[in-house]
């Protein structure tokens, strides 16, 4: 998948991270949640080596004109019972990935990063798309994720946040988190409380899932 233009975007390229990207990706970080890394909640140069050196095939970073504009981290988990409430911290080992299981069954969405300038181009759904690919290629179930229910702050007074991600499902609030996943044919599952510490979510996230179509389900 190195190196790989996708679609019509011809300018934009989506490959695997190298340790030469780090620099670059924790950049990206600043810049695309200020807010979280005033709270020191993004990947550092640790984060990130530590997740080139356990599961190098699941980082990708995307290119537009020989500038990393958006990258994404993933790891292989196996969630016993299926949909087990966790964190963000407890589901990538604090941000290690060292609970990292090539035997498990579901690709897990850690984290996307898309720089605010070229943001609604369609390059989250790029990444979005090579994780399907490595999900299908390594032959596992599922990819699943805890999405931050962004704009939730704004609705807490009327609402609670599993009324707030039904309406969002529903197509009756915009959610820019969950309305881009449900967009990216994912499913929304549950609510996870707890899981990151976020002043827009308040704290919560949304469980969400997409099945690899190619592989048998249980």
């Amino acid at each position: 998948m190195a190196n790989e233009k996708i679609g019509a975007k011809a300018n934009v390229i989506v490959r695997e991270l190298t340790s030469d990207d780090i620099p670059h990706v924790i950049e990206l970080q600043k810049e695309s949640f200020p807010y979280m890394a005033k709270d020191g909640v993004i990947w550092r140069e640790h984060h990130l080596r530590n997740h080139l050196e356990i599961f190098p095939e699941g980082q990708f970073c995307a290119e537009l004109n020989g500038k990393i504009i958006a990258s994404s981290s993933s790891l292989i988990v196996d969630l016993i019972p299926d949909y087990a409430e966790h964190t963000y911290n407890q589901i990538t080992a604090n941000g290690m990935f060292s609970n990292h299981n090539p035997s498990g069954n579901s690709l897990y969405a850690a984290d996307v990063s898309t720089h605010p300038s070229t943001r609604r181009m369609g390059i989250a759904t790029m990444l979005y798309n090579v994780r399907k690919q490595l999900t299908v290629k390594l032959g596992l179930r599922r990819i699943i994720a805890g999405g931050r229910l962004f704009n939730y702050c704004e609705y807490a007074k009327n609402m609670t946040p599993l009324e707030y991600a039904q309406k969002v499902v529903a197509g009756e609030l915009r959610d820019p988190v969950l309305s881009f996943q449900l967009g990216n044919g994912f499913k929304f599952i549950k609510i996870l409380p707890n899981y990151m510490k976020d002043s827009r979510s308040l704290n919560f996230a949304s469980f969400i899932e997409w099945t690899n179509p190619g592989r048998e389900q249980r």
